[in-house]
């Protein structure tokens, strides 16, 4: 499978992420939106940063279980309580604590951050839902 990530000209330039994503492959694979847990539920970090890094990871744990990892993805989505523009340092350094662990491509694949008042939980800050493309 080949992703072919894009940001046409004529588009807001730069941002953190690729406005086009371009796939070849068959199978897809949808991972629900992933937080700050363990596998026996229990909350990992408190702040925006640690759970954006938590989820993440929890989102890679969903690929490979689909049987694919980042480099299939083409399309993220991030759903964080209490949105505000100040907020995005901390969101973005835990998108940078795991980029290379995870080998999240970047800029990132096609990405939403849309904020929400509350998410399942009231401890819960961000979700992270993706969207993979193999074979």
């Amino acid at each position: 499978m080949t992703v072919t990530y894009v940001s046409p000209e004529g588009m807001t330039q730069p941002v953190p992420y690729h406005h086009v994503a371009v796939a070849t492959g068959t199978r897809q694979v949808h991972v629900a939106g992933q937080v700050s847990r363990d596998a026996d539920g229990q909350a990992l970090s408190a702040d925006l940063r640690g759970q954006t890094a938590d989820a993440l990871r929890n989102v890679a744990v969903g690929l490979a279980g689909g049987g694919a990892g980042f480099a299939d993805v083409v399309r993220l989505t991030f759903y964080v309580t209490g949105w505000r523009p100040d907020r995005i340092e901390d969101f973005l350094a835990g998108v940078g604590d795991v980029a290379a662990e995870l080998g999240l491509p970047q800029p990132l694949p096609p990405s939403s951050l849309i904020g929400v008042e509350i998410l399942f939980e009231p401890d819960v800050l961000v979700e992270v839902e993706a969207i993979a493309v193999t074979d």
